[in-house]
């Protein structure tokens, strides 16, 4: 499986459990694995249309998160998972979202999910 990675994607969204948390957009960090379409070990091209395009990938998620808002990282990351695999045809992703600075003492927490099959 051949695998694109967005790392420290940092990004401002409405989040929070709390209503403290609710009260001003909070920046959240994402680190994101997406799985190449196509067969595996086929060779790749210098096409951008046999591939994910990563500059894409982050306007529309920016662009998501920015007119989205939930409560929870798990919800969040459920988000996310479904847009990449959805609009830009990832057979697998493992999305990491993290709150910054949000527990005293800790710098941040965090979710990781996966979804879809690892080929």
């Amino acid at each position: 499986m051949d695998i694109i990675a967005i790392h420290d994607f940092r990004v401002e969204t409405q989040i929070g459990f709390h209503d403290w948390e609710r009260r001003l957009p909070q920046i959240v960090q994402l680190d994101l694995e997406l799985a190449i379409p196509g067969p595996y070990g086929a060779p790749r091209t210098d096409r951008i249309r046999d591939t994910i395009d990563y500059g894409a990938v982050v306007a529309r998620v920016r662009e998501s998160l920015a007119s989205n808002h939930f409560i929870l990282l798990e919800r969040l990351s459920e988000h996310i998972a479904d847009l990449l695999r959805n609009e830009f045809g990832a057979p697998w992703v493992r999305v990491s979202v993290s709150k910054i600075g949000v527990v005293n003492g800790v710098r941040r927490v965090s979710v990781t999910i996966e979804r879809g099959v690892r080929t």
